[in-house]
């Protein structure tokens, strides 16, 4: 998924030449390593670094006939080395080139998804600080509860993507080990310091042990991440849905002069981006669970994670950019309405500060399950009747036994509920 919301190095990163580039670093750091232990001559090194090359359009002639894609690859470079080609991929197996060539990959795409995730963390924070005392309801089951503010809101979307960040980096760690241990991981025909000079070399490190692969544990972490990254956008994406709700309207999508939301009916602006970003959550996700299945394999190894790990590889890493990158210019253009926001938190007639008449009740010495039915059945009312929460208590007789005018008066006070704001900010962004 390429697209205006994806950055074009992303792409490029799963391009078949990038693959072969890849594939080729890895053959020579190789080569390299077994010069520098004196296993082929230092000339043969020159001349491989001097003339090795590829052509996809070659590559790809060469494996309709092969059937075996790095054989295409080392009957290609061999074409441009020469004689010297025959110190390529000595006493290597094909999974040496491709699992760390994969992780190579993997750890340039996530290097970009961890700059993307920065930025959206960024945009979040100045949000949250331009709203940090705009008052809204807080909901819980989709029922007006307590009042909060869109900073805080905001905060919290802040402090999980920070928690993301922290995986991204974890991640990025686990996926950035190599092997070049041979056939079943044996190092019968490469010497195990050659494994450790060529990832040095990548800037990875060497897997401890390996069979003919590299565990998929650390595939399953990488996508697992990801996936927990897409649930984070997701959840952010389907408040801002919620909130765009013709019957909410406390804050919506941009829309960008000459959008239209719909074929039928002119007047639409439809939350599409957030939209797209929960549909793709769900694609990420089913990723996540086939880099599961990738982890039994047969022995030693079998081929059935390759073909997933061809789909999930690049789709994955390139649907999180794409959805790193929509979710930051919502975000960033995200329109808020405060005075909806005052309008619907009123809404309730006083029902949100029913607590507040609970807590002061029981300060007084009344059980507080007497209490509760005490405060229940005048929001009962409100429900049933429209009347002002405030109002009923006020007349309540029971209730004024034990509570002042003033005492309720002030009961009904939003800055109880927001005397915390700046802590909570300090808390999240110190």
């Amino acid at each position: 998924m390429i697209s205006r919301y994806t950055r074009p190095q992303m792409g490029r990163i799963w391009e078949d030449r990038n693959k072969y580039a890849k594939w080729l670093e890895v053959e020579i750091a190789a080569c390299e390593a077994m010069a520098q232990e004196g296993i082929i001559p230092k000339q043969a090194l020159e001349n491989i670094k001097k003339k090795a090359s590829f052509s996809v359009e070659k590559i790809l002639a060469i494996e309709e006939e092969t059937k075996h894609d790095v054989i295409a690859f080392l009957t290609n470079v061999a074409e441009y080395v020469g004689p010297d080609s025959r110190y390529i991929h000595l006493g290597l197996t094909s999974s040496d080139i491709l699992d760390t060539s994969f992780a190579l990959l993997l750890k340039e795409a996530i290097e970009l998804i961890i700059e993307d995730a920065r930025e959206l963390a960024d945009i979040i924070k100045i949000r949250a600080m331009e709203h940090r005392n705009t008052v809204m309801i807080g909901r819980s089951h989709g029922i007006h509860a307590e009042p909060i503010t869109l900073g805080l809101k905001l905060a919290v979307w802040y402090s999980e993507m920070k928690r993301n960040l922290n995986r991204l980096e974890n991640a990025k760690e686990v996926i950035s080990y190599g092997k070049l241990s041979g056939a079943v991981g044996t190092f019968a025909n490469i010497a195990p310091s050659v494994e450790s000079i060529t990832c040095k070399k990548l800037g990875l490190k060497p897997a401890l042990i390996s069979t003919q692969i590299i565990q998929r544990d650390r595939h399953a972490e990488f996508f697992s991440t990801l996936a927990i990254l897409a649930g984070t956008l997701e959840k952010i994406s389907i408040e801002i849905r919620h909130l765009q709700r013709t019957e909410v309207l406390e804050a919506e999508e941009p829309f960008s002069k000459g959008q239209k939301g719909s074929s039928a009916m002119p007047h639409k602006k439809n939350p599409i981006g957030s939209e797209n970003i929960t549909g793709l959550s769900r694609l990420v996700r089913s990723n996540c669970l086939a880099a599961m299945e990738n982890m039994a394999l047969w022995h030693e190894r079998d081929i059935s994670h390759s073909s997933v790990e061809r789909i999930i590889g690049p789709d994955s890493t390139i649907l999180i950019d794409f959805m790193l990158n929509r979710l930051a210019k919502i975000l960033k253009g995200l329109v808020v309405h405060p005075e909806r926001m005052i309008e619907n938190l009123e809404k309730t007639k006083g029902l949100i500060f029913s607590q507040q008449i609970l807590i002061r009740l029981a300060e007084k010495g009344i059980e507080r399950q007497k209490a509760y039915v005490m405060v229940q059945r005048n929001a009962m009312k409100v429900w049933e009747s429209g009347l002002d929460l405030k109002g009923l208590v006020l007349q309540d007789p029971e209730i004024r036994e034990y509570l002042s005018e003033k005492e309720i008066q002030d009961v009904f006070d939003l800055d109880y509920h927001l005397k915390h704001v700046d802590t909570i900010f300090d808390r999240v962004f110190s």
